[in-house]
């Protein structure tokens, strides 16, 4: 019965026996059978993502908001870290982690907020939420943004170390705080009373250390297939001229596939504070998590990596905040909001098509 439940896992634990065995010849191959491998081991890694986006959802339903969405963002954000550091091993581009926490917050506010409030807004029209989730996860995204990849910009080379520093120890500081606000005196910022239709079951009904277990072997499983993933992309793409930043945005894609499933499903059954705390949270997760492992990641090797946004990132970055600002500022969301977002999610995916 558990083979039948995880045959997506069960699969993505196959390719794994299967790339390591067959990685060397790939290689050896060429650039064509290289980049093959590489789509059949995303493949895989998205398969197996989907059934950890499940178990923390098992999880996340059991324990509540906001507790369920730190569960959700957090996963999604693990197996983000775990592909970028092994990624970072095995190419020689210094800007994958900015591109990767770019194209991330463009997919979670832009993409998914987007998408999410067209599809629901068109079914029920104007969607309610609490309003203080909305405003709370925008301020905090920028200030984290801003610290850690705007005023990088303006850090002399030979100083990169000690704001390395600085910038952990603010992340760390910032999240530890919010997650005291966000669990404690602040927990009802990020909650909303609907009324209750159906069944109180719970959807999603088995045991809670099978769960963990799952999602910890889903997790490994991934960071074992992105290993050979990395090495056969980055031998695929070499020379093809395929702007850095796709690489970037695959990993964005990864992690953030489950959270699109779900943010969706919330959308058309009305309920749009899980769509604002899983999209800006995740957003918000991505910034302050990622930013502090992979500056320590960097410290410990004496290798910098370029974590200042270029000038068109930037400006798609305030464009985007400043919009979901002025949208999320009356606690409802509609279908032209969520146009907005889409719009300038486009906008990415063209400014990233063009490589910059």
């Amino acid at each position: 019965m558990i083979l039948k439940e995880e045959k997506f896992l069960a699969i993505a634990a196959l390719m794994v026996i299967a790339a390591f065995s067959v990685e060397h010849a790939v290689l050896e191959a060429g650039k064509a059978a290289s980049l093959v491998t590489a789509v059949v081991l995303i493949f895989a890694i998205m398969l197996a993502s989907l059934r950890v986006a499940h178990h923390a959802e098992v999880l996340a339903e059991k324990v509540g908001e906001p507790y369920g969405t730190m569960i959700l963002t957090s996963c999604a954000v693990l197996v983000e870290v775990v592909i970028l550091a092994i990624m970072m091993t095995h190419t020689s581009s210094p800007t994958l982690v900015r591109d990767t926490i770019y194209s991330a917050v463009m997919l979670d506010i832009n993409g998914i907020l987007g998408l999410a409030a067209i599809l629901g807004g068109m079914r029920h029209g104007e969607q309610p939420y609490n309003v203080d989730s909305g405003n709370t996860y925008i301020v905090m995204i920028l200030t984290a943004m801003g610290v850690s990849m705007i005023v990088p910009e303006f850090i002399p080379a030979e100083k990169w170390q000690i704001y390395s520093v600085f910038t952990i120890v603010v992340m760390v500081l910032m999240y530890g705080m919010f997650l005291r606000l966000q669990t404690r005196e602040h927990s009802y910022f990020f909650a909303y009373s609907y009324a209750e239709t159906g069944s109180t079951e719970s959807a999603h009904p088995g045991s809670t250390r099978q769960s963990i277990a799952l999602l910890v072997g889903g997790i490994v499983t991934i960071g074992m297939l992105a290993e050979v993933m990395a090495k056969t992309m980055d031998a695929g793409l070499q020379g093809s001229g395929v702007p850095p930043i796709v690489a970037a945005l695959l990993v964005a894609f990864i992690a953030a596939s489950p959270e699109i499933l779900t943010a969706v499903r919330a959308a058309l059954a009305n309920r749009m504070q899980p769509v604002v705390n899983i999209a800006l949270g995740a957003s918000l997760s991505t910034v302050i998590l990622t930013v502090p492992i992979i500056e320590a990641l960097a410290l410990a090797t004496g290798k910098q990596i370029e974590m200042a946004l270029s000038p068109v990132q930037t400006l798609m970055t305030l464009l985007t905040l400043i919009v979901a600002s002025i949208n999320l500022h009356d606690g409802e969301t509609n279908a032209i909001e969520g146009m907005t977002h889409f719009v300038l999610f486009a906008t990415f995916l063209m400014l990233a098509i063009l490589g910059l």
